[in-house]
Order: structure tokens, then C-alpha cells, then sequence
């Protein structure tokens, strides 16, 4: 550990003798954050190792596979669950107090940038749907419906759009939106309320992208 308290390690795991070393101490979750908490450096790499993947799995599902920054996020996904490791009280699993940290690390960064087009073409990102012409067609279409989505959320008010997409799109909880966004359940409650009828408005006064959304051969 630092002279400042934080570890020093490489926060980024792989195969070898650290992860030979976590299966053969075979650390429960508890074992494990007491471990990490007590500041042993032997465990902070198997403690980055253990939740290497919900962190990936949550840059994943907030900004794709393929997003320029992700290796950027993870590591300072890493470093905010290393530092933060004293304020888990396991009233979760740790596999999502992982990952809901993780998305907030994401959001604070994503809210640096503007809600953008790849954001949401990101989410329908398959390599399996390339080949053919009509496949290639469909996802086309359903590329730019997405990107109209993106224009609609750009143009409403940043927290209300975040709350939608968190919620409805991205299939958190209330209560991770609320701890993800740093805002109490009261205010993501409203937030969620307004912007979903918002996004619900805006939809049904865009005829070409409601007719988008409503046809089933663009989302095949």
C-alpha cells in the first residue's frame, strides 16, 4: 500500500500465477474483502482478479465491446473498487456492488461526453448479423432508428435521459440508477417518471421512427 493508502498494483488480471494462486486459495467473497480490507498486497491482485469480470460486463453493457475507452474504464473501475472496499457493508452481493460501482465510474464519464450515436449502436452491435444483403439492410435501419433515439435523448434534460436509459434500456434497478447517478430514490423515481414520458412523447411525434420501432423485420 501507498503512502497515501491506496494500493499499488497492476489492476488489470491475467492468466497466471495470479490466477493459479486465487483458485488455489479458494477465498470466499467474505474471506476475500476482509483480506482486502486488512491491506494485504499478497490479495489485491486476487481481489481485482475475482471481479475483473463484472467490471467488464458492465463497461459492456454501457458502452459496448468496442468502445475506445474502455480499457481506460476498467482500470478506473479497478482503482475505485480497490479504494472504495471499506464502504461494501454486503447488503448485496459483491458481484453487484461491482458492477454497480463500476457503472458509476462509467457514468461520470460518459456524462464528459454527450450522449451520442455509437452509444446506442453499441447496444445492437453483432458480428453475427453481417453477411448478408437483407441482414445488412436490417441492421441499417435499425442503426438509424437507434441514432434517432440518440438525437431525442440528446435534446432532453441530461438526468432525465440517463434514468431512462440506466432503467429501461440498460435494465438496472431503481436502486443501482439511484447509486449509480448519486441522486436519492425520490429524485431517480421522478427522474425515471418524467423521462420516460418524455422519451414516450417525443416517439409518438416522430411517425418514421415510431413506424421503426413498431416494425418487427427492422429488429430481426
Amino acid at each position: 500500500m501507498s503512502s497515501t493508502g491506496r494500493y499499488a498494483l497492476r489492476l488489470v488480471p491475467r492468466e497466471g500465477p495470479a490466477a493459479t494462486s486465487f483458485r488455489a486459495h479458494k477465498l470466499d467473497d467474505h474471506a476475500l474483502v476482509a483480506a482486502a480490507r486488512s491491506g494485504d498486497p499478497s490479495v489485491a491482485a486476487l481481489f481485482c482478479e475475482r471481479l475483473w469480470p463484472q467490471v467488464e460486463r458492465a463497461i459492456r453493457r454501457l458502452v459496448g465491446a468496442h468502445d475506445v475507452d474502455r480499457d481506460d474504464l476498467a482500470q478506473l473501475a479497478m482503482m475505485e473498487l480497490v479504494n472504495t472496499i471499506e464502504h461494501y457493508r454486503a447488503d448485496c452481493s459483491l458481484d453487484s456492488w461491482a458492477q454497480t460501482i463500476t457503472a458509476h465510474v462509467v457514468y461520470k464519464h460518459l456524462r464528459r461526453r454527450r450522449l451520442e450515436h455509437r452509444l446506442f449502436c453499441n447496444l445492437l452491435a453483432d458480428d453475427d448479423l453481417t453477411g448478408s444483403p437483407v441482414r445488412e439492410e436490417r441492421r441499417s435501419a435499425s442503426r438509424e432508428a437507434l441514432a434517432r433515439v440518440a438525437q431525442h435523448l440528446d435534446g432532453m434534460d441530461e438526468r432525465r435521459a440517463w434514468a431512462y436509459v440506466l432503467h429501461d434500456l440498460l435494465g438496472y434497478d431503481l436502486r443501482e440508477v439511484s447509486q449509480i447517478t448519486g441522486a436519492s430514490a425520490a429524485a431517480t423515481q421522478s427522474r425515471l417518471v418524467r423521462g420516460r414520458r418524455e422519451v414516450h412523447e417525443r416517439i409518438e411525434n416522430d411517425p418514421e421512427l415510431a413506424q421503426a420501432l413498431t416494425d418487427p423485420e427492422v429488429w430481426q
